[in-house]
């Protein structure tokens, strides 16, 4: 069989622990033996970002521009712990956020569904996806601990030295504690037209929630921005795709949620979206069973599985223990920027083979062959748990049959 072959490199990005172990074999078992593959490789290991001072990091995500399509493999963002674990110079940020920040880019998470395993929501029929804005708010804030008696403003000094001040609590009978947040509105008409865009791209509504009730200013300039842009540029586009945007508060839209049987794409604000994507994933079967891709605005793609690097996994192989480790997330984070390769270079026989490698993905699970997390799940009669490995051997015989 000729191996299939790519015109434009994609950007190939390594990671730690369990998942840096599953990146190499998922490489050697169902990518290789198909495709010359052609990528600019960074190894995002926290050992490397460790001598590179995060350099990596951030030539990665420069690449990413330049070519277009990316895959990343998790990896770890340090704390206390693992700074004396890997003896850090210093607490190194996450990777994601910083290739976030680097592309503009907002973030997507599908969940995959598969025979057996049943979403803990039984009227949930169809995927939701969770678009999560990935700038500002908690993850950029400014906070401190204030002792009683003191008064806490809100100052703004403007290009003319002129302030502006708004009180945010006298701290009288109690110590407390007080949160800066901010956003900018270039990065929020980043997320609305991404979101627009991806919607018009999956040919799916788009529902999009804050508490501009209670936030009249902050929230409410979300909702503003994504009403404008939409009314200027996209809904004669929607109109003419079929699809609808929607508005709503984040509370009632997590009721419209719980009661619709799926099938759209919920913009959250940053935490909301970090929060939402997790039950969203929990709630139809696993986080290792989710997708997830990094879009810009501007059509620049990085796929990268939703959960983490499987740390407790990594201390059983290194103890020379069998793992049954769910790759899931991982292959379709690969078959998700071949997949984009193809359509952007228009070869299509790389998105084929993208489009085998989940349906051979799929089916394997399906025959009752998978990992330990969903054989706990799946509702399967005639189901087996195998390791890390087999499944992934599995999955080749597969895809081996669909490619001949």
């Amino acid at each position: 069989m000729a191996k299939i072959q790519m015109t434009t490199p994609i950007v190939e990005m390594d990671g730690d622990e369990m998942t840096r172990i599953l990146w190499k074999m998922i490489k050697d078992k169902l990518i290789l033996p198909f495709i010359d593959l052609k990528s600019e490789y960074y190894d995002l290991g926290l050992e490397n970002r460790e001598k590179t001072k995060d350099q990596v990091t951030i030539d990665s995500a420069e690449a990413t521009k330049k070519y277009g399509v990316a895959v990343k493999c998790a990896t770890i963002t340090p704390n206390a712990e693992r700074v004396k674990e890997y003896n850090l110079t210093q607490m190194w940020k996450s990777p994601n956020g910083t290739i976030r920040a680097i592309l503009d880019g907002t973030v997507f998470r599908t969940p995959i569904l598969v025979k057996g395993i049943t979403p803990y929501i039984s009227n949930w029929k169809k995927p939701i996806t969770i678009a999560r804005h990935a700038y500002g708010d908690v993850y950029k804030n400014t906070e401190m601990v204030v002792s009683e008696g003191s008064k806490a403003e809100l100052i703004v000094t403007d290009k003319y030295g002129n302030e502006t001040r708004q009180l945010i609590h006298e701290f009288k009978g109690s110590d407390g504690i007080i949160q800066g947040l901010h956003n900018v509105d270039k990065s929020i008409g980043s997320f609305a037209r991404a979101c627009f865009n991806f919607a018009l791209d999956k040919k799916e509504d788009l529902w999009f929630a804050t508490k501009d009730t209670i936030s009249k200013k902050y929230d409410h300039r979300f909702k503003d921005i994504f009403n404008e842009i939409f009314e200027k540029e996209y809904k004669e586009k929607f109109e003419k795709a079929g699809i609808t945007y929607f508005y709503t508060l984040i509370d009632d839209a997590v009721a419209r949620v719980v009661r619709s049987e799926g099938g759209y794409i919920w913009a959250c604000k940053n935490y909301d979206g970090d929060v939402m994507s997790d039950m969203v994933a929990t709630a139809f079967g696993s986080l290792a069973m989710m997708t997830s891709v990094l879009v810009s605005p501007d059509g620049i793609y990085e796929y990268e599985a939703a959960h983490g690097t499987v740390q407790r996994h990594y201390y059983k192989y290194l103890n020379g223990e069998s793992t049954s480790t769910n790759s899931v997330a991982t292959l379709f984070a690969w078959s998700g920027a071949l997949r984009k390769r193809g359509e952007l270079d228009g070869n299509t026989a790389l998105s084929d083979y993208a489009d085998k490698l989940e349906k051979a993905t799929i089916a394997t699970i399906e025959d009752g062959i998978m990992t330990g997390d969903l054989y706990l799940l799946s509702s399967l009669e005639n189901k087996k748990k195998v390791d890390s490995e087999t499944f992934l051997d599995e999955i080749n015989k597969r895809l081996t049959a669909l490619m001949a």
